[in-house]
């Protein structure tokens, strides 16, 4: 965590110094203090930014809220800790509007606060670090992506989904990386955007697609079948041929639909054309399962898993994050733990990243999980070595 740097934003002297004290035991490299949020400001201005602001709402001066959007318009904070005294539906109205900000929010402290949770709040956040490289100054250019996948640059990568109770391995979703020659591997954000506004998108999934089955073949040689997941863009919908070019892959490879989830985000349904409905089915006629991703982010959930022939639902993450500040959160889940189960579909809960988490799922009786509990996204040697230390789930 030495790379961490840390605002400690809070009025009260002794609780600052406390939370310095405690933060400079975790051997963070960088901690900054402000009493306000102009003052705030002006460190941050002369330090560059910090990765982490543990944040007090109500002060003298410049307020929590005023310095949070000021920061986040400054590119001046990536992420944030709530430590404040105010209600919790002030608290939690505050995290909405972190989120709206852009700003990740890792969570909330209360106060007096309890450096052990914000301890296991920021290594939390260290953890997730090496999966993403800092990015480039310069974005790559529609150059580099056209040159990057003519040298088969992008590659598959694969986060487990589990078994919540056995831990056992129940899939994979395939995500795109880009292994840049000089940048190292990039995440989407650094090249979904301008392939999207470029037409490219198409061309990148056929190419990871291709991975994901050459991997699937491999397996099945040694016996072992794994499931693996898609990502599909709407206007990946709006081709008629879609779903032909998916089953002539899978005759070419001698391997079946029922190995195939295609995953769809619910919002990105909304713009999906009415032919998308055509290919879907075709897509279910050959055995190939279909999700709707981020189940509950948008407001057409119900009305889609009604029209499209969907077999699984991948909760949004955000109600997992939720579980510990917001009582309801547990309520929704459990519906759609009996909604799932009503409909015949199997229920995926994305997020899972602490053992608390995965002890409250269980309760509710959740099945099927991702999270970085579990597992980070690996490559395709990293996800092999994974499979030769587990047994099949069953």
């Amino acid at each position: 965590m030495k790379n961490l740097s840390i605002l400690v934003l809070e009025d009260e002297p002794f609780q600052r110094l406390v939370a310095v004290t405690a933060l400079r035991e975790l051997g963070l490299g960088q901690i900054h203090e402000a009493a306000e949020g102009a003052e705030a400001l002006d460190v941050l201005a002369t330090c560059g930014g910090v990765d982490i602001v543990l944040c007090d709402l109500r002060m003298a001066g410049m307020d929590g809220l005023a310095f949070l959007h000021h920061a986040s318009q400054g590119g001046l904070a990536r992420s944030v800790i709530l430590s404040s005294g105010v209600d919790p539906e002030l608290r939690q109205a505050t995290r909405a509007l972190v989120g709206c900000l852009g700003l990740e929010f890792l969570g909330d402290l209360g106060k007096p606060f309890d450096m052990q949770r914000a301890r296991r709040m920021i290594e939390r956040h260290a953890h997730r670090q090496p999966d993403a490289p800092s990015t480039p100054r310069q974005p790559p250019t529609l150059e580099d992506i056209l040159r990057g996948l003519e040298q088969d640059e992008f590659e598959a990568w694969f986060q487990p989904k589990v078994h919540l109770r056995s831990g056992a391995l129940a899939g994979a979703e395939v995500l795109a990386r880009w292994r840049h020659p000089e940048r190292g591997v990039l995440l989407p954000g650094q090249f979904l955007p301008l392939m999207e506004s470029s037409g490219l998108i198409d061309r990148l999934f056929w190419q990871i697609f291709r991975q994901g089955l050459d991997l699937q073949r491999e397996l099945s040689g040694r016996g072992r079948r794994v499931n693996l997941a898609f990502n599909l863009a709407p206007r990946q919908l709006e081709d008629r041929e879609i779903a032909t070019r998916v089953g002539q892959a899978l005759e070419q490879t001698g391997l079946p639909g029922e190995g195939l989830t295609f995953e769809l985000t619910e919002t990105g349904l909304l713009e999906a054309p009415a032919a998308s409905l055509e290919s879907l089915v075709r897509l279910r006629l050959m055995g190939c399962g279909l999700a709707m991703d981020d189940f509950g982010a948008g407001y057409s959930s119900l009305d889609r898993l009604c029209e499209l022939p969907f077999s699984q639902v991948k909760l949004d993450s955000a109600f997992v994050r939720k579980l510990t500040t917001q009582p309801r959160t547990g309520a929704i889940i459990s519906g759609a733990v009996a909604l799932a189960e009503a409909m015949d579909l199997s229920l995926v809960v994305e997020g899972v990243e602490t053992t608390e988490q995965r002890e409250r799922l269980l309760a509710m009786g959740c099945d099927l999980a991702q999270g970085f509990l579990f597992a980070r996204p690996l490559d395709r040697e990293g996800f092999r070595n994974l499979l030769a230390t587990e047994r099949p789930s069953q």
